[in-house]
């Protein structure tokens, strides 16, 4: 009894001292528990003495919902934990987790969860006890109708559900819910979030469950995630070679189906298979009338199945988000189904698997019709699409394969530790209407499977997701820089180019004057020492001085510069250009490009030509050569080969044979002049297109 008054006294010392005057101020949905806590006999089992007051209330409601007392979730806890997490300095906010992970698990079982005011509010109550989770750090409750939580507590609570978020695409989903407020979540934006997830389950369920192909989609228990077309005001057009057709798309989690439209009635679908390994892919694509190319508002769908690729053309009025949209969620299917391919997924696994990329499509649609400061980046929302995009994604996917086999090889045993992990996208399958396959119920007694958060520790997938976002971070710094000094203008780029390529023009200038003989006692000396280094085979050793002489200039620069910023490179500008003398600019360029490729040709040509002995005369000269040149290189051994080579070409310019060199170098070009080019005969290619 001296434990229960010593509870109640300190719960209404709370209310005397002012601490929960906002509570009895704005009658939030705190303060009946409060009073109840306070009332209740069994005060002293209610409030556990190393949590918060806003963490003791969220355990509260756990353990009403797991209909266990909180001292015995406490000692189940306690029981289930390793040392590691029950380390007092971990305590609270592990033992915090563990409620919270168990109740979700349950709560996330109960038909139509996702409408429930109570589970929304119950899951973002759990982000705020999660950010002061001990007594220490919230010793009063002073939390008002406005409070936020910050992108840890919602990285952490959110993917234990898993349509929610997801570990990998947690942060993205924050940072676009917080955009306009200053990156920390409000429930009002949470709530409408989550509104919008159930509104898009329902959505699937609606068009999963209707006729829309269903004899097609019937044998692999297709769902159909979105579909396009049934309004007049926003058609798809199919085209094939140069015929078009308008009709309705449709995407399910294993194809692409499009229906071509008739005069009333739709005719039989084109199935585009995602699900098997046709070398296929899909890319962003213009269209435009008799085959121009003015509008980017269209994908390319290509696969080995088809002899030649379709576009599909999804018009609108002002930019190509809807045609972004499409192209994003087609390529999360076809990634995701290529991921379980790769890594042989089967079973229970393989539902996981496609269950999550069915959930980050549920999410995209969430977040499409909410409003915000900033453009959705679908690719970021998708976990497949983000790990094509991260850097290290390879190795996040490789994890969640190993995680995927090792619990497929596990699943007996992951019955007794469901409690310490988050719930399984397949485990809460069934509470959203989904149904696998045939129509197999994924609660089989063998095929648990757990989530893809652990309490109190960092899973090998968050370790791996963390790895990249810190890697990404870098990239994405890197690549403002780049953005940043990038310049407009043919004339300024090639100005800035000069201006960066300046040492190394410097010193091709100074080898030329030594090839050149311009100052014959500093060639000599370069020849004789360039050549016995390649003689005695010390190039190796002279190469790798001189890259260590690299790294050394790199570190000293580094330590003298004490961390002061690098100045700016400055470039002279170069008087600017109008239009025409911009496009003129870009025509000598052109013309000067077009007469190098024209030489090389020739080139070729001409060794085509001696090679087939079109001059003869030409070609036995050429063949004498190459056995000469053959018989040379097969009897003198290289350590003599390569410094006589090196000797041969950087002395014929010196005095004394420059006037010899000169002879037979006119002698060569008169010889390559007199050589005839091997003929060329263009052919224009017949192309047999059949309208439809």
């Amino acid at each position: 009894m001296a434990s229960v008054s010593k509870t109640r006294n300190m719960i209404e010392g709370f209310v005397r001292d002012g601490s929960f005057k906002w509570l009895l101020k704005t009658r939030s949905p705190f303060h009946e528990e409060f009073e109840e806590m306070k009332m209740s006999p069994s005060a002293d089992k209610n409030w556990i003495h190393e949590l918060s007051p806003l963490a003791n209330i969220v355990v509260r409601r756990c353990s009403k919902i797991l209909e266990i007392p909180p001292g015995k979730l406490q000692e189940n806890f306690i029981w289930e934990a390793s040392d590691a997490i029950k380390d007092p300095s971990r305590y609270a906010r592990n033992f915090l987790e563990y409620s919270c992970f168990r109740a979700l698990s349950v709560s996330t079982q109960m038909s139509g969860y996702m409408e429930d005011k109570k589970f929304r509010r119950l899951t973002f109550d759990m982000m705020l006890a999660w950010e002061v989770p001990d007594a220490v750090s919230q010793p009063s409750i002073d939390i008002d109708e406005d409070a936020s939580v910050g992108i840890e507590a919602f990285s952490r609570i959110a993917p234990a559900v898993p349509i929610i978020a997801n570990v990998i695409i947690s942060d993205y989903i924050f940072e676009f819910l917080t955009a306009s407020t200053g990156g920390r979540l409000l429930f009002s934006t949470f709530d409408k979030y989550l509104t919008g997830l159930e509104r898009a389950v329902r959505k699937l369920k609606s068009q999963s469950e209707s006729s829309l192909l269903s004899s097609q989609r019937s044998g692999r228990g297709e769902r159909v995630l979105e579909l396009d077309g049934t309004v007049t005001t926003q058609p798809v057009l199919q085209h094939i070679g140069i015929s078009t057709w308008p009709g309705r798309l449709t995407l399910t989690d294993h194809a692409m189906y499009f229906e071509a439209l008739r005069v009333v009635t739709f005719d039989k679908p084109t199935i585009y298979d995602l699900s098997d390994d046709l070398k296929q892919f899909v890319k962003p694509e213009l269209t435009g009338p008799w085959g121009t190319r003015l509008f980017d508002k269209a994908f390319l769908y290509k696969s080995a199945s088809l002899s030649e690729p379709i576009v599909i053309e999804l018009p609108e009025f002002k930019g190509h988000t809807r045609r972004d949209y499409w192209l994003a969620i087609i390529r999360e299917i076809l990634y995701t189904h290529r991921f379980i391919r790769k890594f042989q997924i089967t079973g229970i696994e393989k539902d996981e698997i496609i269950l999550k990329a069915i959930f980050g499509i549920l999410r995209i649609q969430a977040l499409k019709d909410m409003t915000s400061s900033v453009p959705l980046s679908f690719e970021a929302g998708l976990m497949f699409n983000a790990c094509d995009q991260l850097p290290g994604g390879d190795r996040i996917l490789e994890t969640i394969a190993d995680m995927s086999i090792s619990r497929e090889g596990n699943s007996s045993d992951n019955k007794g530790i469901m409690g310490m992990y988050s719930i399984s996208a397949s485990t809460m399958a069934s509470s959203l209407g989904f149904v696998f396959g045939t129509g197999s119920d994924v609660h089989n007694e063998g095929g648990i499977t757990v989530g893809d958060v652990c309490v109190g520790e960092l899973t090998q997938l968050e370790k791996a997701v963390k790895e990249s976002r810190s890697s990404y971070k870098m990239v994405a710094n890197a690549q403002a820089t780049v953005d940043g000094v990038k310049v407009e203008g043919l004339d300024t780029n090639l100005a800035v180019m000069k201006e960066l390529l300046f040492p190394v023009t410097e010193l091709g200038n100074h080898l030329v004057k030594l090839y050149y003989w311009e100052e014959p006692v500093k060639s000599l000396g370069f020849c004789l020492v360039f050549t016995y280094v390649i003689y005695r085979g010390w190039f190796s050793y002279v190469l790798g001085m001189m890259l260590a002489f690299l790294a050394v200039f790199i570190v000293i620069t580094r330590y003298s510069s004490g961390g002061r910023p690098v100045d700016e490179f400055k470039v002279v500008a170069p008087p600017p250009m109008n239009t025409m003398e911009q496009l003129l600019a870009v025509q000598n360029a052109i013309s000067q490009a077009e007469e190098l490729i024209q030489d090389t040709n020739v080139v070729l040509l001409k060794l085509r030509g001696l090679m087939l002995s079109i001059f003869p005369q030409a070609s036995d000269r050429f063949a004498v050569a190459l056995v000469m040149i053959a018989i040379f290189v097969a009897f003198v051994p290289m350590k003599f080969v390569i410094p006589l080579v090196i000797l041969e070409e950087f002395t014929k310019y010196s005095p004394m044979r420059s006037s010899s060199t000169e002879r037979l170098e006119r002698r060569v070009r008169e010889w390559w002049f007199s050589i005839p080019a091997a003929p060329v005969v263009l052919e224009k290619v017949k192309e047999d297109k059949k309208k439809k």
